[in-house]
């Protein structure tokens, strides 16, 4: 059994690799020439700043929203310095967005590894999420694009109202589906929509591709954040996200939503939950019953419907490696293990 299992995880690996290598292949040199540009930002000459950097460094993962908007670059024309100088800026603005949110959520770990302000102090995690929010709009100034500045500028302003919204959510006995959208919209789908936005804007694509690029980056960021929630009903401790760790910091995501609705009985129990007032058995408890109850499997089926959405609006005008690269792209959002 054992052997088994490892064989399977190796299976999944391997393939999960192979997914993410045919992803990049269309823009494999482009791709190159960003992390040299974006890995130059976690240099300094100041000790603890580098100190914190480098430890920020060591999760990179899969640069998902960087390599999105060099994919939708060179899918409407060539990669140019505007869209590195765009990329960079965004994953700089989202990094610093989570050194915040870790701040703000009282969090020890980030992806299986300590938080910065667990690591060093809550002082120091402000100001190294103050230097990387900076060197984004340094970079953002260096698109030379108004255009592409300003979509930067209306994300950050996103990314902090989802969260403000996400902490409001707490007091409210809303169990809807639209107030789960309306959060995750502006915390992740934004990034996905904004980072496929300016790859169009920097190519020059006419306004009606910015859209379809906008829109499919939105859908994916839909999805990237719909699978996250699934992880937190997980028990895979390879994932570096707690099971039930959503719920013990009060959050209700797709799956618990939709077994609410299907059992409204419960809902004195999600109120507690939202609210951070049931106890951890009852967090635990919860937690199983969504899942025995069809609330992973819904939210399984509602990636699935988005999918065929996303891979509705790419033009067949765009070159075939590409377009096989962002429907590889969905499918590896959808089938990741991390």
């Amino acid at each position: 059994m054992i052997i088994r299992l490892l064989f399977c995880n190796f299976v999944t690996i391997n393939y999960m690799n192979e997914s993410y290598q045919h992803i990049i292949a269309p823009i494999s040199a482009e791709f190159e020439d960003f992390k040299l540009l974006f890995n130059d930002c976690f240099q300094s000459s100041q000790s603890i700043l580098t100190l914190a950097l480098q430890h920020i460094h060591q999760r990179n993962g899969k640069l998902m929203r960087p390599i999105l908007t060099l994919l939708f670059a060179k899918a409407f024309g060539a990669v140019s310095q505007s869209a590195f100088h765009a990329a960079v800026s965004l994953e700089l603005l989202h990094t610093s967005s989570l050194v915040h949110d870790d701040i703000v959520d009282e969090s020890d770990m980030r992806r299986g590894q300590k938080s910065v302000n667990s690591l060093f102090s809550n002082q120091v995690a402000v100001l190294v999420g103050d230097y990387l929010l900076a060197l984004s709009l340094k970079h953002a100034s260096e698109t030379n694009n108004i255009h592409m500045v300003h979509s930067i500028s209306v994300l950050g302003q996103l990314l902090a109202t989802g969260e403000l919204e996400q902490l409001a959510d707490t007091q409210l006995d809303d169990f809807s589906y639209e107030l789960y959208y309306s959060v995750i919209r502006k915390k992740t789908a934004s990034l996905f929509s904004t980072a496929a936005l300016v790859g169009a804007l920097s190519a020059g694509a006419s306004p009606d591709l910015q859209e379809i690029a906008q829109n499919f980056g939105e859908i994916v960021g839909t999805i990237f954040q719909i699978k996250d929630d699934i992880f937190d009903f997980n028990a895979d401790s390879n994932i570096g996200k707690p099971t039930g760790s959503d719920m013990k910091e009060g959050k209700l995501t797709l799956p618990a939503l939709y077994f609410i609705r299907q059992h409204p009985e419960y809902q004195s129990t999600a109120k507690r939950i939202r609210s951070l007032d049931a106890s951890y058995s009852e967090v635990t408890d919860f937690v199983e019953m969504v899942k025995e109850g069809g609330g992973v499997a819904y939210a399984t089926c509602v990636m699935n419907d988005l999918r065929n959405q996303a891979i509705s609006l790419l033009p067949h005008s765009i070159p075939f490696d590409i377009r096989d690269g962002l429907i590889a792209y969905v499918d590896f959002v959808i089938q990741r293990d991390i």
